[in-house]
């Protein structure tokens, strides 16, 4: 069992979790069974960090109720089977870690190569005005963006997101989700 069912399992036995300074609290109405208080014991760090805040603002269980709200409307909303629906609650997780997280960049040289702008291969700005840019070779930009998106992907495994079965193979191949 993972640190995010630990933290499901004491949700529904109506255990309210927090965190003071690097220990896990608890309160609950009743006593939650000993079941729950070992899940908890057992992941108690990892589940510590997906209560955790991160540097964008948001903790795990915020990007757990994204992805669970993500895929509740593509496949109720939107009709899709429930694997293709996680599969794109996921692309919108990768997509809004990558806005969450922007890089930004020296326009001097590439963060991909590390060489500097040649007459015939400039370093071209990627990203949104209002975080900043990453300064690129076009040709460096691929690659760049699919590790980026291994990045995002590492962030909300570590976070208790696992990446579903039917996320697709080519995600990000052309440069969009």
């Amino acid at each position: 069992m993972s640190a995010a069912q630990a933290l499901k399992a004491a949700r529904a036995a109506g255990v309210r979790l927090g965190i003071d300074g690097k220990d896990l609290t608890l309160e609950a109405d009743a006593a939650p069974p000993p079941s729950v208080i070992d899940l908890l014991t057992c992941h108690r760090a990892d589940v510590i960090a997906l209560l955790h805040t991160e540097r964008d603002g948001w903790s795990g269980e915020d990007w757990g109720t994204f992805f669970d709200e993500r895929a509740g409307i593509a496949e109720f909303d939107g009709g899709l089977p429930h694997e293709q629906a996680e599969a794109r609650a996921y692309a919108c997780c990768v997509d809004e870690w990558l806005n969450r997280n922007p890089v930004r960049s020296s326009p001097y040289s590439c963060p991909r190569c590390g060489m500097a702008e040649q007459g015939h291969d400039p370093l071209l700005p990627f990203g949104a005005e209002t975080t900043g840019h990453a300064w690129l070779h076009s040709h460096c930009w691929l690659a760049w963006y699919a590790a980026r998106q291994a990045e995002a992907v590492a962030a909300l495994e570590a976070m208790g997101i696992a990446t579903p079965a039917k996320f697709p193979d080519d995600f990000g191949k052309n440069g969009s989700a």
